[in-house]
């Protein structure tokens, strides 16, 4: 008897020191694939941020097309296609009445901003505060270049209505070096390479997202399907409830934001407008358009418009920030309770935090898709805090 128990002990415990093992070993596997997954995540996070805009993309375009299919029984394609058409109707005939408008307001602002940049820093350095970390060495170079032609146009002015003036001594208009041309040369075509790839990356970006959100909405049947078909047998059910509860606060979400942008736009644009502020327009779009992004767009639109406005003087100015503050006020006071009630439920503290630290990690990306990645692990946190827990508690 002794024997046996003895036997028996010993292979209780070579058991136990395999499953300790195995644990060890698949705890360790999970460590590294975790490890991998974070570190792909970073290298390679704005191609992963791209491709959730081009499905955000693909959930409003959808969620468009589930609209209109309530006030007319068409298929879903036709149904795209008359949504498509009717955006880029809307966007061209933008374009096409106001294009020019909005290209010389642009420039009017982009001016007036840099102005007002110079005449804070001025005034921070006249009362003893350091703005060497500022980077306007070449806002200021140029106000000091145009203010220079300035003073020697007054000079030559001078001379010329005074006959009895001394005459300036001549210049010699030197011709420059090799090295120089060579040098300027060089500087100007690194400058214009990096202003083209800039531009061709935005651009590139552009139609990846809008390539991405349109092959989403014209068959979002197969997306879905592929993705639930790449879940286990035995949790494709919790993911079905999973992936349906995302898509359906998504798209609330999405038909909700655009209602408010639009909103946004248009009393910024009116009350500009009616304030005399230049440039309306454009700072109405821009509101509207940075108005996608919860609070911290909200802040950013407010300063845009706020400096904008005191190239109009200090009155226009603090009519500018009282129209800011009524905008933002009837964003989050109105809009987003009326609007939104259903939609999501983030406290904004929760929300400001998660979006400074996807900012700081991310950048823009991070900035602008925070709010929805928020709102995709609020749902599957809310599903397993609650009906996960439901079957467990029924059996």
């Amino acid at each position: 008897m002794d024997g046996i128990k003895l036997a028996v002990s010993r292979d209780e415990r070579l058991q136990t020191r395999g499953d300790l093992a195995w644990a060890i070993a698949v705890g360790g596997i999970g460590i590294v694939l975790f490890a991998a997954l974070l570190l792909f995540t970073w290298n390679f996070a704005t191609t992963l941020f791209m491709i959730f805009a081009g499905m955000l993309l693909g959930v409003a375009l959808t969620a468009m097309t589930k609209q209109l299919g309530q006030l007319v029984r068409l298929p879903h394609a036709v149904r795209l296609v008359v949504v498509c058409l009717a955006l880029a109707a809307m966007l061209s005939g933008v374009v096409f009445l106001g294009g020019t408008t909005i290209a010389q307001q642009a420039t009017a602002l982009s001016n007036t901003i840099k102005s007002q940049l110079v005449n804070v820093k001025a005034f921070l350095d006249k009362n003893g505060i350091d703005t060497s970390y500022f980077e306007l060495g070449s806002i200021n170079g140029t106000s000091q270049e145009s203010s220079k032609q300035d003073s020697g146009k007054q000079d030559s002015g001078k001379t010329a209505s005074d006959p009895g003036a001394p005459a300036a001594p001549a210049q010699h208009n030197n011709l420059p070096s090799a090295s120089t041309l060579a040098s300027s040369g060089g500087a100007i075509v690194s400058q214009t390479l990096r202003l083209l790839l800039g531009t061709v990356s935005a651009v590139g970006n552009f139609f990846i997202v809008l390539f991405l959100g349109l092959a989403f909405a014209a068959q979002p049947a197969v997306y879905y399907d592929g993705l639930l078909f790449m879940t286990p047998v035995k949790y494709r059910a919790r993911a079905t409830v999973i992936v349906d509860r995302i898509g359906e606060t998504l798209e609330r979400w999405l038909i909700a934001q655009i209602i408010t942008m639009f909103v946004v736009f248009a009393v910024t644009w009116i009350g500009l407008a009616i304030i005399g502020v230049q440039s309306s327009f454009i700072l109405g779009i821009q509101a509207g358009l940075l108005a996608f992004i919860p609070t911290v767009g909200a802040i950013i639109a407010g300063v845009i418009v706020v400096l904008a406005s005191l190239a109009s003087g200090w009155v226009a100015a603090l009519s500018a920030f009282i129209l800011f503050l009524g905008v933002h006020a009837l964003e989050s006071y109105v809009l987003t309770p009326l609007i939104q009630r259903q939609a999501l439920d983030i406290p904004p503290a929760t929300l400001f935090a998660f979006q400074i630290l996807l900012g700081v990690v991310f950048g823009i990306w991070g900035l602008a898709l925070a709010l929805p990645l928020m709102a995709i692990v609020k749902v599957m946190i809310d599903y397993f805090r609650t009906d996960a827990g439901q079957p467990a508690a029924a059996s």
